[in-house]
């Protein structure tokens, strides 16, 4: 038999070629960790953006408007890289479905630390006047772009590199670069803010920005020695075959998910509710009320939100497990239960000012509530489409959620805390909601965890 023959037969079958039972072990941590980078520094160039528009972007890019107005223009800027971030989920969804994952996954990892350094080395508006903010809108919106398709594109590579019985914790593992992120960044602004107010103005905030290259060095050096992934090769091999039969050349990925899988995309879209708007709630409104409204030291919350972001490695590798055994929805379902359950509790153990009850509130929550959900995601969302639109769909439908669920909901915070007078009760009942739709979501949402994703029968 021919290899042409072979391989006809082996598709025909739709089974996994050669019986496929993962990578190599060793080729298989690569996998992980260059995904697991990807992560961090999506994150890491995510808070570090935000951290200076709070702390030093009013004064050096917009500072011929009120404190107030400069303020909220930086943030607006860190809005415009949400807004970018579907398009980009579009484009890179198209190029790795139909080009190879390999490929949009350099390119996004490159334009990622691109878009960050560069944002380290814009002149201020006091150098080259209004040009300064326009520039770093103009980085921000490349930054996000090149985000949307790095998420799904990263994820999507572990879980079709991993055995059918370890994709659900091979998924979890990079998930945790968002913990990874966050602690990088908040460490390099705790070293940057220990400069004077003209030092970190003139200078001092441009290293976090100049340190993502750094990351970006490492993990460039790991993808580009990685191999294409098992089911993409299939995929290509499939279209061979198809060529040769003279069949019709199908539409591109993007139109296709789109037409045929977009409830897939809606239901992802909600699915990311429970996870985003708790996380928001916790790391970012909860650390400010309790420090601004309560009276709780900034070196206590820091300690309690570094020790949960710690705490994040163990328990994604616990609930990945755990959702290789019994599937993804009851993980995510309970995930999702238990923060429309707990975001009471939440905010009363907060209420006590205890370190111990503090670490207490965040363990659950976070390590326990969003952890069981955000390491369920990667293998959850790549095994809902089919090969060939697999990273448009992934990227697309993660993207759009996060414009809804993370863009969103600092407005939405603000909105309902000044309701009743910075008070939690309103938010805390928001949380809830959404946090139920997220788990009724997953209720209707077929299982995945035995799907064959080399050939399904979706979108082809």
């Amino acid at each position: 038999m021919s290899k042409l023959e072979k391989e006809t037969t082996e598709i025909a079958q739709d089974r996994d070629p050669g019986n496929f039972s993962g990578r190599k072990p060793s080729e298989l941590r690569k996998v992980i960790i260059s995904s697991w980078i990807g992560n961090t520094i999506e994150f890491y160039d995510f808070l570090v953006y935000g951290l200076a528009a709070a702390l030093v972007f009013n004064t050096i890019f917009f500072p011929n408007i009120s404190a107030l107005a400069g303020t909220l223009a930086a943030f607006a800027t860190f809005g415009v890289g949400f807004i970018a971030r579907p398009l980009g989920g579009a484009f890179f969804g198209h190029y790795g479905d139909t080009l190879g994952r390999k490929k949009a996954l350099v390119i996004t990892l490159l334009g990622m630390g691109a878009a960050t350094m560069l944002v380290g080395i814009l002149p201020t508006y006091q150098q080259v006047g209004i040009m300064a903010p326009i520039l770093l809108v103009l980085l921000r919106f490349m930054q996000g772009f090149v985000v949307g398709g790095e998420w799904g594109g990263a994820m999507l590579y572990v879980v079709e590199s991993a055995s059918p019985s370890r994709r659900g914790l091979a998924g979890a593992l990079p998930q945790t670069g968002g913990f990874s992120g966050q602690l990088l960044a908040t460490g390099m602004f705790a070293l940057v803010t220990m400069l004077n107010r003209e030092q970190l103005l003139s200078w001092g905030w441009r290293i976090p920005f100049l340190f993502s290259g750094v990351l970006v060095a490492v993990g460039l050096y790991m993808r580009i020695h990685l191999e294409e992934t098992p089911v993409f090769e299939k995929l290509k091999k499939k279209e061979k075959i198809e060529k040769s039969g003279l069949q019709v050349v199908q539409k591109s990925p993007v139109f296709r998910v789109v037409k045929k899988g977009w409830k897939k995309l809606l239901t992802i879209m909600v699915l990311r509710f429970a996870e985003s708007v708790p996380f928001f709630l916790a790391t970012v409104f909860a650390v400010s009320y309790a420090t601004e409204q309560l009276g709780v030291s900034n070196g206590m919350m820091l300690s309690v939100v570094m020790l949960t972001c710690v705490i994040a490695f163990p328990a994604h590798a616990l609930f990945g497990y755990i959702s290789d055994k019994i599937g993804r929805r009851p993980v995510y379902i309970f995930g999702a239960l238990f923060a429309a359950a707990f975001v009471f509790p939440f905010f009363y153990l907060v209420e006590s000012g205890s370190f111990a009850l503090l670490m207490l509130a965040y363990f659950l929550f976070i390590n326990v509530g969003h952890n069981s959900i955000n390491a369920v995601q990667p293998a959850f969302f790549t095994e809902m489409f089919g090969p060939s639109v697999r990273y448009s769909g992934a990227s697309i439908g993660a993207q759009l959620g996060a414009i809804v669920a993370g863009g969103f909901t600092p407005f939405i915070a603000k909105w309902l805390t000044a309701v009743d007078g910075d008070q939690w009760y309103y938010l805390a009942f928001y949380v809830m909601i959404v946090s139920l739709l997220s788990a009724s979501a997953a209720f209707l949402t077929s299982e995945t965890i035995n799907k064959n994703i080399y050939g399904s029968k979706i979108h082809r």
